[in-house]
This record gives C-alpha cells, sequence and structure tokens, in this order.
C-alpha cells in the first residue's frame, strides 16, 4: 500500500498533503510535456496498467488512519489520473473517507473534462487543478505533446464547461518555457480565458526540476513581469529564494497598495519578498483598520482590497 500513497509533504501551494497514487509502477499519461519530471513516454490514450479499486480506497483508508492531520488528501498519477478507469466511483468515494477533515484535491492535465463520466468524478472534489501551457494547437502540440485524437480547442471547451458547473475552487497551472510560451501574447491569451471562466486562482511558474527533454525555463523576474497580463486574478508565483534588498519595491502609502491589490490580489508569502519593510509596516497597518483582507484561495492565502 505504500506505493500507492506518499507523504505527507508540505506543499505550499496547498498545506499538508497526502498523495495518492492511482499509476505508481509506471507513467501513464495523454501528454508527453517537454517538462515533465518523469522523463520522456509516448502519449498513450489510456492506462494499460490499472490497479484495483478497492487497493486503492484500502490505501487511503489507512493513510488518513495514520495522518489524520492533514489538509488536502491529494489524487493524482504517474501521469493523468482522469484516465483512471475507476476515477468516478473512486471520487464518490472521498467525501466519505475524508468525512470533511480535510480537503480533496486532484492534480489533472484537464486533457478529459468533458467526458461526462470524468466531469461527474471531478465534481466530487473540492479543489480541481489542471494545467494550460497555451491555448494555441500549434504551441499544444511542441509544449504538451498530446496524444494524436487531443485538440486544445476541444479541451478548451470541456474545461469551460466544467468551470459552469463545479461548485469548489477551480486552479489552472501555467508552466512557462523560454522562447516556447515566454511572452506576454501568448500569456494574454491564457489570462482571458482564465478570467472567462472565473479561475479561484492561477499557479505561474517555471522548471524546477529536471525536464524530460533539452529546454530551459524563465526566471523569477519574467514571471512576475508575465503576472501582470493576469490582472485582478489571484496569482501564485514560487519563490526559490528572498530577494536583495536593493531589488524590492517601496510602496510609500495605502494608496499605492490599494493600487496594487487593485490589480492583483498578492500572496501572503509573496508581499515581503516584493516590498520592503516600511512596505509591510504599511499593508500591516490597513489589515488591522480591515481595510484590507486575507482570503484562503484553494489553501493559499492572499492579501485581497475589502470590497
Amino acid at each position: 500500500m505504500q506505493e500507492i500513497l506518499f507523504g505527507p509533504i508540505l506543499s505550499r501551494r496547498f498545506g499538508i498533503s497526502l498523495g495518492v497514487d492511482l499509476s505508481p509502477q509506471k507513467k501513464q499519461c495523454n501528454f508527453d510535456c517537454l517538462y515533465c519530471e518523469l522523463g520522456g513516454a509516448k502519449a498513450q490514450e489510456g492506462m494499460e496498467e490499472v490497479l484495483p479499486l478497492q487497493d486503492v480506497l484500502k490505501a487511503i483508508k489507512e493513510g488518513l488512519y495514520h495522518h489524520p492531520q492533514i489538509d488536502v488528501l491529494t489524487i493524482t498519477a504517474n501521469g493523468e489520473p482522469t484516465l483512471y478507469p475507476h476515477f468516478l466511483p473512486l471520487a464518490k468515494e472521498l467525501k466519505s473517507l475524508t468525512q470533511s477533515k480535510c480537503k480533496t484535491l486532484v492534480l489533472s492535465n484537464g486533457s478529459r473534462f468533458a467526458l461526462p463520466e470524468v466531469q461527474e468524478g471531478l465534481k466530487e472534489f473540492d479543489i480541481v487543478k489542471f494545467s494550460l501551457d497555451c491555448v494555441s494547437e500549434k504551441g499544444f502540440r511542441k509544449i504538451d505533446r498530446p496524444f494524436k485524437a487531443l485538440q486544445i480547442q476541444e479541451i478548451l471547451e470541456g474545461i469551460e464547461e466544467f468551470a459552469k458547473v463545479f461548485k469548489g475552487e477551480l486552479v489552472c497551472e501555467v508552466l512557462v518555457l523560454s522562447k516556447l510560451n515566454d511572452n506576454l501574447e501568448e500569456l494574454q491569451k491564457i489570462a482571458d480565458f482564465t478570467r472567462k471562466i472565473n479561475v479561484a486562482r492561477v499557479d505561474l511558474g517555471s522548471l524546477d526540476r529536471p525536464p524530460a527533454y533539452k529546454i530551459e525555463g524563465v526566471s523569477e523576474e519574467r514571471l512576475r513581469e508575465l503576472a501582470c497580463v493576469f490582472e485582478g486574478q489571484c496569482v501564485s508565483i514560487p519563490s526559490r529564494k528572498l530577494l536583495e534588498l536593493s531589488q524590492k519595491a517601496k510602496l510609500h502609502s495605502q494608496e499605492e497598495i490599494c493600487k496594487i491589490l487593485s490589480r492583483r490580489p498578492i500572496g501572503v508569502e509573496e508581499f515581503p519578498l516584493l516590498f520592503d519593510e516600511q512596505s509591510v509596516q504599511i499593508l500591516q497597518r490597513m489589515l488591522q483598520n480591515q481595510e484590507i483582507t486575507i482570503q484562503n484561495v484553494a489553501n493559499m492565502p492572499f492579501y485581497i482590497l475589502k470590497s
């Protein structure tokens, strides 16, 4: 049972997570992304090796018994979890297994959201995270290297259809690669889509693990530049290191902070990395005066202007 479960691990974006791997023995995915940390493997339409549902449920029960103090139970796979043939019955069991003591999360590439049985399963989760690296067919095939029958427009339509009926929190992950999708025009198209479907949060990142193929990521500074296109949306940007003091911006007034937060809510951990100590002090006074608030978005706290 240990191979099905991993963790608990501390996820900066979701809290303490207990992972469930629906394909622990091999990579089984309908994408072969350039950046995949699992290495290259031909994209496939379905799973060839399938875990018995009862084995997965037993592992989850045991894991929750031994690790009761977790924030999220995360359904994932060495590949795409929605390829799992028993995805719907598994999803329907999660609420009774967790007894609402933690949130349920699934990490997907978003490719199968239009399928009725997958959509029904996804609706059972508290948080659904999907990836979207570009919205053009050419870019999609170059970066995500999908199974031949998949088309980006149909995938986008499926995600949009699901977003209309989903009652939980929808999170979009965008992975930016140098000279592939690191331009404002491409990111603006993605931002327009995430705004249209009203995602709860956008996770904007780049390479942080060895990729399957020879590609390059972009800097944190570039990610912050690109984040400007997601105006009005909660954007999470990973921070690997503290910025030097000389690089931090200085906000001189509450009005300047209001202007910044009106454009993009900023993560509680991110704010002191971007702005100097004086700016942080002004922010804290505004928080005490209830001019701004801290809101958890898919288990991550953000500073948000009060309406």
